[in-house]
């Protein structure tokens, strides 16, 4: 591999956001199960079709999140919109995509799939990855007594 994709695989990996994305034992299985060779068609198809042109209607909201491999890997490397290309690739928005360019976003694609693949460790979710917010502990006493305090109860029909 080219010493420049390892070079950006490793600051990306170093990147908050981007270094949290891994792939899914689901994701890995799918990888296995297709081969290095289709997912890397899938990837070329992806760029071509998605990345590729001059002007996207949607840049920025292209890449879906997961649901593909390379949908991940296009998140953790910076090659899902055009903004991300140009910031930690180099590549300006608003012309199109030389062969060259795409055949180097899909190497980058496919070099942190084939990483990730020979990981054994399947990868924890963003829910497992977020801490939850602490809700404040709630006592009987205070509960019951709001309850009691919002409940109008009519005395005056009352037999005694």
């Amino acid at each position: 591999m080219p010493a420049d994709i390892e070079n950006i695989l490793e600051r990306l990996s170093r990147s908050k956001f981007r270094g949290r994305f891994c792939l899914k034992a689901k994701d890995k299985d799918y990888v296995r199960q297709k081969g290095l060779k289709t997912i890397r068609r899938h990837a070329e198809d992806f760029i071509a079709k998605r990345i590729a042109p001059a002007r996207i209607s949607n840049d920025g909201r292209q890449t879906p999140m997961k649901g593909h491999p390379v949908f991940v890997a296009q998140h953790a490397t910076a090659c899902c919109c055009r903004q991300c290309i140009s910031k930690w690739h180099g590549f300006m928005p608003g012309t199109e995509l030389t062969a060259e360019q795409q055949k180097y976003l899909t190497d980058v694609i496919m070099r942190w799939i084939e990483i990730q693949n020979q990981s054994p460790y399947a990868a924890p979710s963003p829910v497992d990855i977020i801490p939850k917010r602490r809700e404040k502990p709630r006592t009987a006493v205070s509960g019951d007594s709001r309850r009691q305090k919002n409940r109008q109860y009519p005395t005056e029909n009352l037999l005694i």
